[in-house]
């Protein structure tokens, strides 16, 4: 299969006649986000070719999206293509085995375990990962809450591994891995009910003022820690900037084929799109393929931001849910397939970024199970794609915990009263599904 130009060049590690590839890296300088010129060392040449058996080190290129996943998906999921997206969404799951949601405890809103250790004790001790960072990120928003506010203040959002030895030759190549988990705090959820698009403005060499992306997701990623609890570790972009690009250009530099890839779930699929279209637009991509695996994920940002992801190589795979109404916002009603005499707004819209993988699952009377991360995963895990959601009936999933909590805080244990934030995104969700016809 012939690829198109533009992702043969997302793809490239090196060149040969020991040449270089020249790429704008990213570096920080007294909590700032810089851009420098650097060079990463060409990728040695495979002395054989690459087996043509249908593993994952056989094809992680197209796994990855090099071929923006075309023959992949029907009508049913390749194999092994399905197998990896699972993986990685158990991955994400991790996030909120290890969120600790105990207003008791000293790490409340944060990791129960230290990093060293976290994967083994959610019980995922031969992920074939080595956690190096923990990220945290702060909304800038205001919450109307009668307990204590957590606006400006960092909360564990999700991780940067990178794969061990062993797990790197089974994919074919070093894999880096940024891993988030979806909306839980208070401002997290106002920053979900931000509908306004506001310029990204990431990239300092050109601003870019068309492309734009909801302002609460924005907010997310570029806000630092106004409490300096973390050590002064700046914003959650800082943060995930300075770690992938380190990761990056040590094994790249050292001869490995490396990937990027970013994976969340829901608001965290959101941070996972922002995530690669900043280090592409930065030029990272050009020393390794920068993928995002996005599970339940709401829109980002308009037409010209999708354009410029296209443009600049980021591959994204969306896993939804047909019945999962965070999959359909912001923009229900404009978007990408506005039509008819509202079609001259349609570039102005939210506009969904990359390929779909549509799944189809729905229990009657537990609601939460269409974006439950669990439910998704199980439906990777088996081998139709429309089989029913039976395994959503199981009480750990990822949404019926969160709602828990967070009845927990409205009722006698969080003050006192209701959360208005709580209700508000309540009665704009509640409003939705009865749109959608789901109820």
């Amino acid at each position: 299969m012939t690829l198109p130009r533009q992702c043969a060049a997302a793809c490239r590690t090196g060149g040969g006649g020991g040449g270089v590839v020249r790429c704008r890296a990213v570096a920080a300088a007294g909590g700032a986000v810089a851009v420098r010129d650097a060079v990463v060392a060409p990728v040695a040449r495979r002395g054989a070719a690459r087996k043509t058996a249908e593993t994952v080190a056989g094809m992680w290129r197209e796994v990855q999206g090099c071929g923006d996943w075309e023959g992949m998906l029907e009508p049913a999921p390749h194999p092994v293509l399905r197998g990896e997206v699972a993986r990685y969404g158990e991955l994400v799951g991790a996030c909120y085995m290890a969120f600790d949601l105990d207003p008791a405890s000293r790490r409340y809103l944060n990791c129960k375990y230290g990093r060293e250790r976290m994967l083994e004790e959610v019980g995922m001790g031969g992920a074939g990962y080595e956690v190096t960072r923990y990220i945290y990120a702060a909304a800038d928003v205001s919450v109307p809450t009668m307990e204590p506010s957590t606006s400006g203040r960092g909360r564990w959002i999700g991780y940067v591994a990178v794969s061990t030895d062993e797990m790197s030759r089974r994919l074919g190549r070093r894999d880096v891995l940024v891993s988030f988990r979806g909306t839980v705090t208070p401002a997290e959820w106002m920053a979900n009910l931000m509908s306004s698009l506001e310029a990204a403005r990431l990239d300092p060499c050109d601003p870019r003022p068309d492309v734009k992306v909801e302002s609460g997701f924005l907010s997310l990623y570029t806000s630092a820690d106004k409490t300096c609890r973390f050590g002064g570790a700046g914003s959650c972009r800082e943060q995930l900037l300075r770690e992938v690009s380190r990761l990056v250009a040590a094994y790249s530099g050292g001869g490995e084929d490396v990937s990027v890839t970013l994976a969340g779930h829901s608001m965290g699929s959101a941070l996972a799109l922002l995530s690669a279209y900043d280090l592409a637009e930065l030029g990272l991509n050009r020393a390794a393929p920068v993928t995002v695996f996005s599970f339940g994920g709401p829109r980002v940002g308009n037409a010209a931001f999708k354009a410029r992801c296209d443009e600049l190589g980021v591959k994204a795979l969306r896993v939804t849910n047909v019945h999962d109404p965070i999959t359909k916002l912001p923009g229900v009603f404009l978007n990408e397939a506005t039509a008819g005499v509202l079609r001259p707004w349609r570039h102005s819209c939210y506009t969904h970024v990359g390929v779909e993988l549509p799944l189809d699952f729905f229990k009657v009377g537990d609601l939460a199970s269409v974006h439950d991360l669990a439910t998704y995963i199980s439906l990777l895990r088996g081998a139709d794609k429309k089989q029913p959601a039976a395994a959503a009936a199981d009480a750990g999933g990822v949404i019926a915990k969160v709602m828990d909590f967070v009845g927990r805080r409205r009722g006698g244990g969080g003050g006192g009263g209701a959360l208005p934030w709580h209700d508000a995104a309540m009665i704009q969700m509640g409003g939705l599904v009865q749109t959608l016809g789901l109820i």
